[in-house]
């Protein structure tokens, strides 16, 4: 299978996104699956996974309901409220879904840099097991420290980390994002998204030997058996289009071997969320 594993739908209103703000002006538009599926199929990509842009359950429910309709949806990776006393109500009512495969909250937005060592989101973090589900884990390099200690204290809960992390990479900034990758990469249990990188670039000047650095970083770290391509369509649209996104991983893969190349095109995405073709 080779699939898409991180990209974002969303029919707009500046009251349910006030994060596409006026400077991310090509972003206020909707973006759906009648939008992606020409990127997939000219790109020879089997589906996708779909992940929230909303922290409210509506957000999940909508896309569960997108899933049902467009079987290029292979997963979505949704919204539950990870600190409230009825978080296993919540992951009750979604986990029967058959496409609902994990769980993200937007940490990169919260003010404290600790905010996954809380006492009630660790609570949250450490029912997803019991449910089949895996959890995004979405990040600044600031708050890498956290994260490492995060999965250090949930061995057998299946994470993955977007975006690598977001490095500074318009400011050709590697360190200490580097080492704390490579701790990261030491808990077998986590994986990491190549994905989200032109945007942390310089969006009109970026060129694909700006990522080399970071890529080399990953694929030393993780290996191709724990990485997975994704677009973060539509939000890549800020810096590039879909292709070209395409171009940077599937370039840089050029002297792997094709079982390498297949399992960061799809292969580890397919293991991690446990998703297959659908009819």
């Amino acid at each position: 299978m080779r699939i898409d594993a991180h990209q974002h739908f969303w029919e707009y209103d500046p009251e349910d996104y006030p994060w596409i703000t006026e400077e991310l002006g090509v972003l206020r538009r909707s973006f759906l699956p009648p939008h992606l599926m020409p990127e997939l199929v000219k790109s020879d990509l089997d589906g996708s996974i779909a992940v929230q842009a909303r922290q409210t359950l509506e957000e999940s429910r909508w896309l569960l309901r997108l899933s049902e309709q467009n079987p290029g949806i292979l997963g979505v990776v949704g919204w539950v409220d990870l600190c409230s006393d009825q978080v296993e109500e919540q992951l009750q009512e979604f986990a029967k879904h058959p496409q609902f495969v994990g769980v993200r909250h937007v940490v990169q937005d919260e003010p404290d840099d600790n905010f996954m060592l809380r006492s009630d989101f660790q609570h949250g973090i450490s029912k997803l097991k019991e449910f089949g589900l895996t959890y995004d884990i979405l990040v600044f390099p600031k708050q890498l420290s956290a994260a490492i200690e995060l999965v250090s204290k949930f061995p057998d809960q299946p994470f993955v980390i977007d975006h690598i992390a977001k490095p500074q990479i318009r400011d050709k900034t590697i360190a200490p994002w580097d080492d704390h990758m490579r701790q990261l990469a030491s808990f077998s249990n986590v994986c990491c998204k190549v994905s989200g990188m032109v945007t942390e670039a310089d969006w009109k000047e970026w060129q694909a030997k700006d990522m080399k650095p970071y890529l080399d970083v990953v694929f030393d770290a993780f290996g191709p058996d724990r990485l997975m391509f994704g677009t973060d369509w539509p939000v890549c649209q800020l810096a590039g289009e879909y292709q070209s996104v395409f171009d940077v991983v599937h370039s840089y893969m050029s002297s792997l071997s094709d079982a390498e190349r297949a399992a960061v095109m799809g292969g580890t995405a397919a293991k991690f969320y446990g998703v297959a073709k659908r009819p």
